[in-house]
């Protein structure tokens, strides 16, 4: 095995096309890793009550960017077994059942995986700059994100 590919990595990306499950947890195997663990946040049809038609998705990328980087960093503290981490987000129009987020990390073991895997898109919604709007049949609706730290602060 190559020594370029036992070093640990993050893979960043935000895209307006659409995004692959197999292609974000390719990126992140490793031969000496036991554990790919995933989260896909996916459009649903619906939003109390309203008939949900789709998503958009804007973005700060360069802060999106730079603020996804902190959490990887904060990943790596706190589950130094940690070898992979890849982020995809979705810029743009999102269609129903389509991925907006996907996020996948490998560890030697499970445990350290699925808990970097919820850190991840918990701090993500928390932090990072992406504002989702949702469109109804008949109207609009900027979501924030209730994590946010900063819509909160503003309360």
């Amino acid at each position: 095995m190559e020594e370029s590919n036992n070093v640990p990595k993050d893979f960043i990306k935000l895209k307006s096309e659409k995004l692959s499950v197999d292609e974000v947890s390719e990126l992140v195997v490793s031969p000496c890793c036991g554990a790919v663990s995933l989260f896909i946040g996916t459009t649903r049809n619906n939003f109390e009550g309203k008939k949900v038609i789709h998503l958009e998705y804007e973005a700060y990328t360069s802060m999106a960017e730079t603020e996804i980087k902190k959490i990887c960093r904060d990943v790596r503290q706190k589950w130094p077994s940690v070898k992979h981490i890849a982020v995809q987000h979705r810029l743009g129009v999102v269609p129903i059942t389509e991925a907006s987020v996907i996020i996948a990390v490998s560890s030697p073991h499970r445990a350290e995986s699925l808990e970097a895997v919820m850190y991840c898109i918990d701090t993500l919604k928390a932090s990072v700059p992406i504002w989702k709007k949702e469109i109804y049949e008949d109207e609009y609706s900027w979501k924030e994100n209730k994590e946010c730290f900063w819509a909160n602060s503003e309360k």
